[in-house]
């Protein structure tokens, strides 16, 4: 059999693998046409399954979007036909996609609006069964200097010091910065303990020289609110 590279004869090599539907959406992908393939189809290729059922059965126990971003390899592996390298794949791929979404297209997007927050980082908060509280540091144009992960809380919590928070921005040089976090209960209102710890940022940054121009919480689907524009900072 014929085994050069990535070209008509190279694809052939993967088609014994793959069978009816499976090989179809293949081709689909192949030719350009993403969109068309099933969810449970994409999931099989994943997988690297013949089967679209296995696909089905996945999403099933674990539906798009927050079902799946949440799925553990544990999850993944009570099921027939996946195991440890698997599931591994998979997680791959979600989280890629996690870390491509964040992107607009430009290498420093720039950071003017409570909904330029959002359509950074939420889609990386989507499904999150934890709080994640970031900091998004900005030079002096509003362009993102990079995204700087302060802590990882539990489900109703984060625990963050203005200390660990600014170090990176002060190292960064960063001009300003927009802090956010999630609510895994997908309502964005802040609490009063989010209120404190904002004012208490703002003061720190007012000593460092580093402002902080608002600080976004994000829930579900889109949902947030900016506490900048709530007057509580």
């Amino acid at each position: 059999m014929d085994s050069r590279g990535d070209d008509g004869r190279g694809v052939a090599l993967m088609a014994p693998r793959l069978v009816g539907r499976e090989l179809a959406a293949r081709d689909l992908l192949l030719d350009g046409r993403p969109e068309t393939v099933t969810d449970a189809a994409l999931v099989a290729l994943v997988l690297g399954d013949t089967d679209e059922q296995l696909g089905r059965t996945v999403l099933r126990e674990h539906p798009i979007p927050h079902g799946l971003w949440r799925v553990r390899a544990e999850d993944l592996c009570v099921h027939g036909g996946i195991g440890p390298a698997r599931a591994a794949v998979l997680l791959a791929c979600l989280e890629l996609s996690r870390r491509a979404s964040c992107w607009t297209g430009n290498d420093r997007p720039c950071i003017s609006t409570p909904e330029d927050v959002v359509r950074l980082c939420g889609p990386q908060f989507a499904g999150m069964d934890r709080e994640f509280f970031w900091a998004l540091a900005l030079n002096t144009k509003n362009q993102l200097l990079k995204i700087i992960e302060v802590s990882i809380g539990s489900l109703n919590a984060s625990i963050v010091h203005p200390r660990e928070l600014f170090k990176d921005a002060v190292r960064l040089s960063a001009a300003s910065i927009v802090v956010v976090h999630n609510h895994p209960s997908g309502d964005p209102t802040p609490s009063g303990a989010d209120t404190q710890l904002t004012r208490r940022l703002v003061r720190a940054g007012d000593v460092l020289g580093i402002e902080v121009l608002d600080h976004v919480v994000i829930g579900d689907g889109g949902a947030h609110a900016s506490m900048r524009e709530l007057g509580l900072m």
